[in-house]
């Protein structure tokens, strides 16, 4: 543990600048596909719950105001992840179903992991909604094997 007013040494030297800049190059990306991913998960839930997802739904789930929530599926009708229909819900085109599937793998996976190592379920819910969009296939991989290997 650091004292006050002493930095913490580092275990390792600084990597290669291109190296780097490779890791907080994936952690920006993470969080532009973070909401995107939040979104379409979200209302693939609300659809296979009551088979509409409405913008006042998503509002009220994600805790934001409805224009926030029109602005946002403005942005995924154009990126072709949703559709949308007058006086209807909010759909998932084959492309949005594809990454809801894919954002809730990992979440059920992470989720799962934290689990296994003793987190609460409601502590474990809520980390896992962060970490889903930052882990890599690999680190996913070492979850699930660590999970399944032998104590």
């Amino acid at each position: 543990m650091a004292l006050k007013n002493r930095p913490v040494p580092r275990e390792k030297p600084l990597p290669d600048a291109d190296v780097h800049s490779e890791g907080f190059r994936h952690t920006r990306e993470a969080r532009r596909s973070a909401l995107v991913e939040d979104y379409v998960e979200l209302i693939a839930d609300l659809i296979e719950d009551g088979n509409e997802a409405r913008q006042v739904d998503i509002a009220a789930r994600l805790g934001v105001a409805q224009p926030t929530v029109a602005k946002m599926l403005t942005r995924l009708c154009a990126d072709g992840l949703v559709s949308r229909k007058p006086y209807r819900g909010v759909f998932l085109t084959d492309t949005g179903r594809k990454v809801a599937e894919e954002s809730r793998i990992r979440h059920q996976t992470v989720e799962a992991f934290l689990r296994s190592l003793g987190v609460s379920a409601e502590t474990a819910r809520i980390d896992a909604e962060g970490i889903e969009h930052h882990v890599s296939a690999e680190t996913l991989e070492a979850f699930r094997k660590a999970m399944t290997a032998p104590r």
